[in-house]
């Protein structure tokens, strides 16, 4: 099927869900949750009933994925998707999604004015311990980069309802989950073993209870998802573990989802 050939270049191309899910960074529960619901169906079928999505089911998940980050929900979407698509649509899409972008590239740059501010105040020794101060800054600025407004109030609703002890007890799994999973890394097990498909549905199961339930649950997992590929080496500093182990965990966990069998 040409893996070398970038997604969406061949219009006659066809990628599997797994192949659809790694490539654009949409969950394979999304996807089936969009089959379920009329949203994005598989243009075709193999004659063993595994999905295959065609150039034009890409373009149709390309604008769905832009109409969620404009915050319609998905039943609108669905309304709207049912015109015939043309140049004039594809265009007023691509300007809102271009005027969004502006936006937050215009909230970063205030983010960076503000910190800029706080090292000056730092090089004067007025607040303490800088470095730990620093990383929490970086956190935040991460957070704004990736998650929206809501996004982040309903991660911090989840975190308080659970409460510390839950919270405390997820940090020990969390840490035996990645000390099991860090080994198949390092005896690069593959991913479609039994093993590491179960650690890695422990380890989906964990995250899931800090996250809101149904599709705004789904799209705040592919922000933190998205947040650990781009960032991870960062966000692993203040982890036990190297960054670049880290780093490779979250490849490793990407090519786990996608070898899910049945997809």
């Amino acid at each position: 099927m040409g893996e070398d050939t970038p997604l969406g270049e061949d219009p006659g191309r066809r990628w599997s869900i797994g192949e659809l899910a790694q490539a654009t960074g949409v969950t394979v529960r999304a996807l089936h949750h969009y089959d379920e619901i009329g949203l994005l169906r598989a243009g075709e079928r193999t004659a063993s009933g595994h999905r295959r999505y065609t150039a034009a089911d890409l373009r149709r998940l390309y604008r769905v994925r832009t109409l969620r980050s404009l915050g319609m929900p998905l039943e609108e979407i669905k309304r709207m998707l049912g015109a015939p698509e043309d140049l004039a649509g594809t265009r007023a899409l691509l300007a809102a999604q271009l005027e969004q972008l502006t936006a937050q590239a215009e909230r970063l740059q205030q983010l960076v004015r503000q910190v800029g501010g706080l090292l000056r105040q730092l090089d004067t020794g007025a607040l303490p311990d800088p470095d730990q101060f620093m990383t929490t800054l970086e956190m935040i600025s991460m957070l704004d980069s990736y998650f929206t407004d809501e996004q982040r109030e309903e991660l911090a609703r989840r975190r308080d309802a659970l409460g510390p002890d839950a919270v405390e007890e997820a940090r020990s799994r969390f840490a035996g989950l990645v000390e099991q999973l860090l080994g198949h890394v390092r005896d690069d097990t593959p991913v479609d073993d039994p093993g590491v498909q179960d650690l890695l549905r422990r380890w989906e199961e964990l995250g899931s209870a800090f996250h809101a339930e149904g599709a705004g649950g789904e799209r705040t997992k592919a922000a933190a998802r998205r947040m650990w590929q781009d960032q991870g080496a960062g966000l692993s500093r203040n982890l036990p573990w190297p960054a670049e182990s880290m780093v490779a965990l979250t490849a490793y966990l990407e090519r786990a989802r996608a070898a899910r069998p049945g997809d």
